[in-house]
C-alpha cells in the first residue's frame, strides 16, 4: 500500500487555516505595497480570508495598472515577529483582547497593535493630553499637574512621547498610568532625548504603535499616529499649541471622531497660546484645572443610569461656537467625500459643495496639514489614498 492509498490528497480538502495561520497572513496581508487600512478591509471583505485576498492581490494590482505585484514575503513577517519577540512586544489584533473599545469604534482603527508593556491599561478609561514641543515652564507644569490629577482620578493619559507637554504628561501619570503612542515601530524611540523616559513607559505603562518593528518615523506617520492618540480616548486636552500644530490636527481628529476637545487658554501674545486660544474661541472647553475635564466626563460613563444623568454645568459659552466645530467636521468630510485619485479643480469643488471659498480655504489648509489631500500644478486637488 502507497502513501497515495493512506493519504489520498485528491478526495481530502486541505485542512482549514488555523488563527496564527491567519493572523501570520493579515500582517503579511497588511503590510504588502499599496495596502492601506481600507484596501485591508475590503480585500478581507472581497474574499474570506487574508491567504484568499493574498492569492488574488496580484490580479487586483494588475487590474489596477500596476504590473509584476508581489504581496509582501513571508520572510519580512518572520523578521518582524522575531525582532517583536527579542524586543517583549505583544501583538494586539482588531476586535479581539485587549484591543482598546473605543479605538475599535473608528472607520481607520488600526487592523493591528504592537504593545511594549502593561497591555491592562487598555480596558481602563484614557484621557489624552497633548501640546507644543517648544513648551513654556507654566505649560510643562500645566500638562504635568493635570495629567498627575487625573490618574489619581482613575483615567489613562495618553500622548505622543515627544519632548515638552507629551513628555511632562507622561512624567506626571506615570505612577498612574500612562500610555504613549509612536509614530515609528514601538522599539525606536524618538526623539533620542526621551529615552529613559520611554524605558519607564515600558516598565510601569504601555508603549503601542500601528507600524511595524524597527521602522523609523516620517512626516507622513506622525498624522497618522496622532488619530490613535485621539482615538484612544474620551477626550483630548490641548496645552500650548502654535496656530498651525500637529497637536491641532489631534484636535480635529477627535472633533471627527466625536470626543470631547478641551484646551488652556494662554495669553493673546505668546504663539504657542494661540492654538488652544483658537479652541476656545470655536467651541473648546476651557480648561483651568482636572475639575474642568472632571466635570465635563461626568455622567458619560458606560452604564445606562450614568449616561441619562444630566450634563454638568458648563461655562457661560454660546452654543454657536460648539456648532462651527461640528460645521467645520462636516466640511471636511464633504471635501473629503467630493476628492479621490483624480484631480478635481479647487473652483469647481468649491462650487460642487455650494459653499463661500472664505469657508472652504481654511479646511483645505488643514486637511492639506494633515496628508489627507495634496495640491497640484494649476490649482488641482486629489485625496491621499
Amino acid at each position: 500500500m502507497t502513501d497515495e492509498d493512506l493519504y489520498p490528497s485528491s478526495t481530502h480538502p486541505p485542512l482549514p487555516p488555523t488563527p496564527e495561520d491567519e493572523q501570520f497572513a493579515r500582517l503579511r496581508l497588511l503590510r504588502s505595497r499599496r495596502v492601506g487600512i481600507a484596501t485591508y478591509k475590503r480585500l478581507l471583505t472581497e474574499y474570506g480570508t487574508a491567504q484568499n485576498a493574498l492569492a488574488a492581490l496580484p490580479e487586483v494590482a494588475r487590474a489596477a495598472g500596476v504590473s509584476n505585484y508581489t504581496p509582501c514575503p513571508e520572510g519580512v513577517i518572520h523578521a518582524e515577529l522575531k525582532t517583536a519577540r527579542a524586543a517583549g512586544a505583544r501583538l494586539v489584533a482588531l476586535m479581539e483582547p485587549p484591543y482598546p473599545p473605543l479605538l475599535a469604534k473608528l472607520a481607520d482603527a488600526p487592523p493591528f497593535l504592537w504593545c511594549l508593556g502593561d497591555t491592562d491599561l487598555l480596558s481602563r478609561p484614557m484621557i489624552s493630553l497633548v501640546g507644543a514641543r517648544n513648551a513654556s515652564s507654566l505649560g510643562t507644569r500645566m500638562a504635568r499637574g493635570l495629567a498627575r490629577d487625573l490618574g489619581a482620578a482613575g483615567f489613562v493619559v495618553v500622548s505622543g512621547l515627544a519632548r515638552g507637554v507629551d513628555a511632562a504628561a507622561h512624567l506626571g501619570a506615570l505612577d498612574s498610568g500612562t500610555l504613549a503612542v509612536q509614530a515609528g515601530g514601538v522599539d525606536v524611540i524618538y526623539p533620542a532625548e526621551n529615552a529613559g523616559l520611554a524605558e519607564d513607559i515600558a516598565r510601569r505603562g504601555l508603549r503601542l504603535s500601528e507600524q511595524p518593528i524597527g521602522l523609523q518615523p516620517m512626516a507622513r506617520h506622525f498624522p497618522s499616529r496622532n488619530r490613535i492618540i485621539s482615538g484612544l480616548s474620551r477626550a483630548t486636552i490641548v496645552v500650548e499649541a502654535a496656530a498651525k500644530s500637529g497637536s491641532l490636527i489631534t484636535a480635529r481628529d477627535a472633533l471627527d471622531q466625536g470626543r470631547e476637545v478641551l484646551a488652556v487658554p494662554g495669553h493673546p501674545l505668546d504663539a504657542r497660546a494661540a492654538g488652544c486660544n483658537m479652541l476656545i474661541r470655536d467651541g473648546a472647553t476651557l480648561v483651568r484645572s482636572a475639575s474642568d475635564v472632571l466635570e465635563v466626563l461626568q455622567g458619560a460613563s458606560a452604564s445606562a443610569d450614568a449616561a441619562q444623568a444630566p450634563l454638568p454645568a458648563r461655562p457661560p459659552h454660546p452654543p454657536e461656537p460648539r456648532r462651527t466645530l461640528q460645521e467645520a467636521a462636516r466640511l471636511h468630510q464633504k471635501i473629503l467625500a467630493r476628492l479621490g485619485p483624480s484631480p478635481v479643480a479647487e473652483d469647481q469643488l468649491i462650487r460642487d459643495l455650494r459653499a463661500a471659498p472664505a469657508q472652504v480655504a481654511p479646511a483645505l489648509v488643514d486637511l492639506e496639514m494633515e496628508g489627507q489631500i495634496a495640491r497640484q500644478p494649476g490649482g488641482l486637488l486629489t485625496r491621499v489614498v
